[in-house]
């Protein structure tokens, strides 16, 4: 990657990914890419759309159709879905339940693929995703497998929208991570599994900071 660190970070949904990634990257003045809102602005134009998730063909031509891109302002990322910022639109449950049938067409997932392998050639990255180290970036090191207990992330997903203001119950959350597991580990293109080589790292004992320190200490351990 032309000399650039790229650090792969998959797991499953909920398993607090992108806060941890964020912040690991903010501390070592790397740039932060978050693959899978990438995957939820193009869920949030196909929700625009009314379309179904089963509906292959009207998913990818709104997705080729869409322009998705990332920019950085005062150092956090920004999602712009034909040159609007989506970034406070993209998090709902509504938008959550789209984006794991869309992310599963192969045509969807080529058209961010080159926009991620860019990143990752011209910058130092932390990048997140569910296929990070086993196809997007397969030469990243280290890669790690950032996880927790169902119960633990549907708890942190829960509180996180409680914060929002957004309506949902514990349950329903629970319910949605579970199917989201299953769907994104059996998916035919480029499924939810461990990368070879990758450190697992179990959060579900470890508040933020744990988690964020840990990922640093994997990461000072693979440039010694």
């Amino acid at each position: 990657m032309n000399g650039t660190i790229n650090v792969a970070i998959d797991g499953p949904s909920g398993a607090g990914k992108s806060t941890v990634a964020r912040l690991a990257a903010g501390k070592l003045g790397y740039v932060y890419v978050d693959t899978g809102a990438m995957y939820r602005a193009l869920a949030l134009a196909c929700i625009r759309k009314g379309l179904d998730p089963e509906d292959e063909t009207g998913i990818v031509k709104i997705c080729q159709e869409s322009d998705v891109t990332i920019s950085y302002k005062g150092g956090e990322q920004v999602v712009l879905l034909d040159g609007e910022n989506v970034n406070s639109l993209i998090r709902s449950e509504e938008v959550s339940r789209m984006t794991s049938p869309v992310s599963a067409y192969p045509q969807v997932r080529e058209k961010l693929l080159k926009l991620q392998r860019n990143l990752a050639a011209e910058h130092n990255v932390i990048m997140d995703g569910r296929d990070i180290g086993t196809n997007v970036l397969p030469k990243a090191s280290p890669k790690i497998y950032l996880t927790a207990s169902v119960k633990t992330r549907a708890a942190r997903r829960y509180s996180e929208q409680q914060e929002r203001g957004l309506d949902c119950t514990p349950e329903e959350i629970e319910k949605d991570i579970e199917e989201r597991d299953y769907r994104d580990m059996h998916r035919e293109c480029a499924p939810l599994t461990i990368a070879e080589g990758a450190v697992l790292l179990d959060t579900s004992d470890m508040n933020i900071d744990e988690a964020v320190n840990e990922v640093i200490k994997i990461i000072d351990r693979c440039k010694a």
